[in-house]
């Protein structure tokens, strides 16, 4: 515990005090949740924040750890790390003063002096944000931080999470249907978009993270992409752990396999739910060729999975001179 600790203190300082601003904000929104029975759209104002501080404790440790990683263009790296620790903090901090002030975070058109700028800088900070992640991705593609397993992971992870967050532009605007709406305190809002294709805001939703159980939600593959790294990291973790007991899977280029399978894997999962999504398909009600899609990606999958694991277990076969040597030596 000690050394992990210690390690933590050499991440990325100005990260790692925004994942402590957001961990604060977890347990806030959570009090929020409990005694405060305010509700947008049939859910709680407060669980908004309290979803995104969850989202940026994980994803802005794990960024954190990355860039204290870098061998090259470390100052660089540090820059990059700060502006999006300083854009999250006022990203996150917007989503829950307006959570706070009983209203709409995203997509509010409300003429009132602070949403209109804060809408701006919102929207500035979906930039800034996307554009960090996008540079420090670029550096660790070019920049070796440990084994093939672990770089393989951290690439195809950032990669996706790229992905997931390119759709947030989608998120705040291109979608710009105009739905009339009442906040909090039942005063009406416009919102000049959505994140749900075939869906009025608002409608039915799963419990906790309210995806549409009714129609499309771009959420789905935003969240399937941003976690995409922490989903290979703990494919890498258990790879390690099974290691122990089974010798075969020590070699590093046959746990470097393995990951490039569950990537791949993982890849088809986002690219069935985001065509799902776009679609105005909910996640819950896929149709044949969603499933046939998804059935598609796991089927090629398993096969890469099976070559692996079948070449990695296969005895190694000696020249004939080497196996003389050994005789000679009584092996």
């Amino acid at each position: 515990m000690r050394t992990a600790l210690a390690e933590a203190k050499s991440w990325h300082r100005p990260l790692m005090l925004m994942v402590l601003a957001m961990a604060g904000l977890v347990l806030t929104s959570g009090v929020g949740l409990v005694v405060d029975h305010r509700e947008i759209l049939n859910e709680s104002v407060w669980l908004k924040p309290f979803k995104f501080g969850i989202s940026f404790v994980l994803y802005g440790a794990t960024l954190a750890w990355l860039l204290s990683k870098l061998r090259k263009a470390k100052r660089f790296g540090w820059w990059t790390g700060t502006v999006f620790a300083v854009t999250g903090v006022i990203d996150v901090g917007f989503i829950a003063v307006q959570a706070a002030r009983g209203t709409f975070s995203h997509f509010n058109a409300t003429g009132d002096t602070f949403n209109q700028v804060g809408q701006q800088v919102f929207m500035s900070g979906v930039l800034g944000l996307f554009g960090a992640s996008l540079v420090v991705a670029i550096m660790l593609l070019f920049q070796r931080v440990g084994d093939a397993p672990l770089n393989r992971a951290i690439r195809v992870g950032l990669g996706l999470a790229v992905a997931g967050m390119a759709l947030a532009f989608y998120l705040v605007g291109a979608n710009g249907q105009r739905t009339e709406v009442k906040d909090a305190y039942g005063n009406p809002v416009t919102l000049a978009g959505s994140h749900g294709i075939g869906v009025e805001a608002g409608g039915p939703g799963m419990p906790l993270t309210h995806w549409s159980t009714v129609g499309g939600d771009l959420r789905i593959p935003h969240f399937v992409g941003l976690h995409a790294i922490h989903f290979l990291l703990l494919v890498l973790l258990a790879l390690h752990l099974l290691g122990r007991r089974a010798t075969w899977l020590q070699p590093e280029r046959v746990r470097a396999r393995l990951v490039g399978v569950a990537a791949f894997a993982y890849t088809g999962v986002m690219v069935t739910v985001a065509v799902q999504a776009f679609r105005g398909q909910s996640l819950i009600h896929p149709d044949g060729q969603t499933l046939g899609m998804f059935g598609g990606f796991m089927a090629v999958s398993l096969v890469a999975l099976a070559g692996v694991v079948a070449a990695a277990r296969r005895p190694v076969r000696l020249p004939v001179e080497r196996v003389a040597d050994f005789e000679k030596l009584g092996v």
